[in-house]
């Protein structure tokens, strides 16, 4: 009990000390403390510039590599859709795979955003009880554990014959619209864009979830109960006042998700048909840029694993871009 009141009284005169004092006391501090600090520092410092260095290592290689591709087709590899490798007449595009990768990863984003943030909010406001919240949580941090693989087998299995069926009654009714016309294969319920982008929501929807759940339970209670005090009701201070409040950390969370969307290789591979042509047809087979370079690196040689490697950087800048855009966002509400 002494023992408490003396550490509460030390407490309070830390916390009622004057800027001069804490000044004194800095002043006080023993040689070795200051150095652990400039260590500490520097250490944090390079562990930073590291990662920076890292990033612009990988990006910098990569561009070195596709050079002799870059020399070769130019820009117009971003907007030519033949892809024949074979010589002697070799002809390299990639435009099927940039449209591929952007369709399949908004396809993914437009299902899982809107379930991400409504099951964020479902697990950090008291709904449901703790329990039913807690197995809740340990379920959605589950799928993030499953592997690309079985997430590939159970969309071949089954998750393409079911859309299979709802893909012809959609055809049926709606095949005027260019979305829901039939590709020019003429099969409904082989692998395409939609069963990609499907798997993909299924994919990023913990890392939406996870993210936003923690930029909404940050929020200071303070927000919450002047809200209330305002006389909004629960939804009116959810809607206007706490996903607003966070809602930078909800964008990072769509930005990384989306992030791992176009960087997705294996389930994307075995389910959107590996096909370079452009459909407007959500069940056309398509290709994305991680899938190009699955199917083809471990044959390429020479030219062709320079152009792959070019088609990597894209992808890189493409991922870049799309962060830049996501943080330019952020800083534009933060000033709102």
């Amino acid at each position: 009990m002494v023992r408490s009141h003396i550490f509460s009284i030390t407490w309070v005169k830390f916390f009622m000390s004057t800027p001069a004092q804490s000044r004194q006391a800095g002043k006080n501090r023993s040689q070795a403390d200051r150095t652990l600090d400039r260590s500490f520092i520097w250490i944090t410092r390079i562990f930073a510039f590291s990662i920076a260095a890292v990033l612009v290592w990988i990006g910098f290689q990569v561009a070195v590599q596709g050079l002799p591709a870059l020399e070769q087709f130019g820009l117009g590899f971003l907007f030519t859709s033949t892809w024949s490798p074979n010589p002697p007449n070799v002809e390299l595009g990639i435009l099927p795979s940039i449209y591929g990768t952007l369709a399949s990863s908004f396809i993914g984003l437009l299902i899982a955003v809107p379930i991400g943030i409504g099951t964020a909010v479902l697990l950090s406001e008291n709904i449901l009880p703790l329990s039913v919240r807690t197995v809740l949580v340990f379920l959605v941090e589950l799928l993030a554990a499953i592997p690309s693989v079985v997430y590939g087998l159970w969309g071949i299995f089954v998750l393409t014959p079911f859309l299979g069926t709802v893909g012809t009654w959609l055809n049926k009714f709606l095949g005027w619209i260019p979305l829901f016309s039939r590709p020019e294969s003429g099969a409904i319920g082989g692998p395409g864009l939609l069963p990609a982008g499907i798997i993909l929501a299924i994919m990023t929807l913990p890392i939406i979830t996870a993210i936003s759940r923690d930029a909404l339970a940050s929020v200071p209670k303070n927000l919450r109960e002047a809200a209330y005090g305002l006389g909004c009701t629960r939804w009116e201070t959810l809607i206007r006042v706490i996903i607003p409040a966070a809602f930078s950390g909800i964008v990072s969370a769509i930005m990384l998700a989306l992030g791992r969307a176009m960087g997705e290789t294996m389930a994307v591979t075995m389910l959107i048909g590996n096909s370079n042509r452009i459909s407007p047809s959500l069940f056309a087979p398509s290709n994305t840029i991680a899938s190009l370079l699955a199917n083809q690196f471990a044959e390429a040689g020479g030219l062709l694993i320079s152009a792959l490697m070019y088609a990597a950087f894209v992808l890189f800048i493409l991922t870049l871009i799309v962060n830049i855009l996501a943080e330019l966002v952020v800083l534009r509400v933060k000033r709102l």
